[in-house]
């Protein structure tokens, strides 16, 4: 996975805004490389899940067409744990076509990690920052 150093800022600054509860959105591109975050309400205003508002959730899906980009992940900030997915993040997670990431904020260090999940089987993708290393 591909994704624009300013986005990444952009989700951190997100999780940061957002905590203890937890941040969510979607990351759309196109070419593989993703360009555009939109972030979305955690309608539950949970520090433990999240659920989008589904108004924010169609208007950010059309945004993105109207654009030409494509939605590539869903992501979401784990305020006080790592980034890897928890069993409740496993349980929603319904699309195997889409990656989710996951932002994490535990300790006072920011982690980022995607991953393709299905069956309730989570697979770390790495993250390529463009015009960075690995993440």
């Amino acid at each position: 996975m591909k994704i624009e150093k300013k986005i990444v800022q952009r989700l951190f600054e997100h999780a940061r805004r957002e905590a203890p509860v937890e941040a969510c959105g979607y990351l759309a591109g196109k070419g593989g490389v993703i360009s555009e975050a939109y972030e979305l309400t955690n309608a539950d205003r949970s520090t433990e899940h999240f659920s989008f508002d589904p108004k924010e959730q169609f208007t950010a899906v059309k945004d993105a067409r109207s654009k030409g980009l494509e939605v590539y992940a869903v992501y979401h900030s784990h305020p006080a744990s790592p980034a890897r997915p928890s069993a409740e993040d496993l349980n929603l997670a319904y699309d195997p076509n889409i990656l989710y990431v996951i932002a994490s904020l535990a300790d006072g260090k920011e982690d980022l990690k995607a991953f393709r999940i299905k069956g309730h089987r989570a697979e770390q993708i790495s993250i390529e920052v463009t015009g960075h290393e690995k993440l």
